[in-house]
């Protein structure tokens, strides 16, 4: 395939479960080649007026802590704002100065320093679990430590600490609510279980089990988690995002760097190395979600021609009977002139008619090159 023409994602569908910073990855899966099916799973509720953030900042103000653990960029952002709009940013301010202040990664990092405080250490990985293992390392009993959290617990973290005898004080600067219009997450949830997309991404662990908790609500878990288990690639920006869908078994894949554009790249590899590429007829077939790659021209495909041509690819230089090919079709008609008149308008879209034949009176097959597979021999009838 041309790249530089199509770009990688090319005939593929991608579901995009963010709230946060949807745009973004939305323009850089578009930019290559991906149809974008956008459902936000959730909505970030902030808590400026939410008594429980202030009463936690409150208290850390009175009562100073040990350690504070700083999880997001925009949760630490958020927190001072919160506190400046309640008169005591500058109290907080001041108890953070005076405490071992730790930094989850260069983005925390980043947002420590632009509100003038110095972090006393930040792991390069990104990763909570160094945190933990350096404050646990450290020595944690009698400990007053404070856990900025960002949306979701940190049961793990949480657990861990006060099994080391800590006091741990959470912060929740935002919440997590379901979205207000839950039919884009709906129409997500439809295509995700009869595979109409070719990878759902997620960007927060409450956002994968938002989706699965709204699966589950409608009757389609099962056929969702079977979904992501199989032919749906789930493509998480990071191992705690992970989590939920790993819980479920389902497999992962992750970028080294938990950026969106790291996440992207990981779908550029992922998808087209998943695509079914077959020599059929001298030319080189590429099956993608949407669309066919012949030789290198990308040709969009209707979604009744890729059902007939996902049955004929399942068993390559194979006859397929008309029968089996109308119960591969969408919907549940009876009439198998609906085959031939797919198959014609498949034909037309590929551009190429010889790549698949008619075997009079039996079906159709895929015009696999001679000796690429059993399925090539001398087939009586064949026009």
């Amino acid at each position: 395939m041309d790249d530089a023409t199509h770009g990688p994602l090319a005939g593929f569908t991608v579901g995009v479960t963010a709230a946060r910073r949807a745009d973004e990855l939305i323009a850089l899966l578009r930019r290559r080649g991906a149809a974008v099916i956008h459902a936000p799973a959730l909505r970030i509720v902030p808590l400026a007026d939410d008594g429980e953030l202030m009463a936690a900042t409150k208290e850390l103000v009175d009562n100073p802590p040990d350690a504070v653990v700083a999880t997001t960029a925009i949760g630490f952002r958020g927190w001072i704002e919160a506190a400046d709009g309640w008169g005591i940013g500058e109290q907080l301010l001041e108890r953070l100065r005076t405490t071992e202040l730790l930094a989850r990664g260069p983005k925390v990092k980043g947002a420590v320093r632009a509100a003038g405080l110095v972090e006393a250490w930040s792991p390069q990985s990104e990763s909570l679990a160094e945190v933990l293992d350096r404050l646990l390392a450290g020595g944690v009993a009698g400990r007053r430590i404070a856990l900025q959290l960002h949306g979701e617990p940190l049961p793990g973290f949480v657990e861990a600490l006060r099994d080391g005898g800590a006091d741990v004080v959470p912060v929740p600067v935002y919440r997590w609510m379901p979205p207000e219009d839950l039919a884009p997450l709906d129409r997500l949830l439809d295509a995700i279980a009869v595979g109409a997309v070719d990878a759902v991404s997620f960007t927060s662990a409450p956002a994968a089990a938002s989706l699965l908790s709204r699966a589950a609500g409608r009757g389609l878990r099962e056929a969702v988690l079977d979904a992501l288990r199989g032919p749906v690639a789930a493509a998480c920006v990071g191992p705690v995002t992970a989590l939920p869908l790993q819980a479920e078994g389902v497999e992962t894949v992750q970028p080294e760097r938990f950026r969106l554009g790291p996440l992207v790249q990981v779908l550029c590899r992922e998808l087209p190395g998943r695509a079914r590429v077959l020599p059929v007829a001298g030319h080189r077939l590429e099956i993608r979600g949407h669309a066919v790659l012949v030789d290198d021209g990308l040709r969009p495909v209707p979604p009744a021609g890729m059902a007939l041509l996902a049955a004929l690819a399942r068993r390559p230089g194979w006859v397929v009977s008309r029968a089996e090919l109308l119960r591969a079709l969408p919907g549940t008609g009876t009439d198998e002139h609906a085959v031939e008149t797919a198959m014609a308008r498949l034909r037309a879209a590929l551009g190429a008619p010889r790549l698949i034949q008619t075997v009079v009176k039996r079906g159709y097959r895929l015009s696999l090159d001679a000796g690429e597979g059993e399925g090539w021999s001398a087939v009586a009838g064949i026009r």
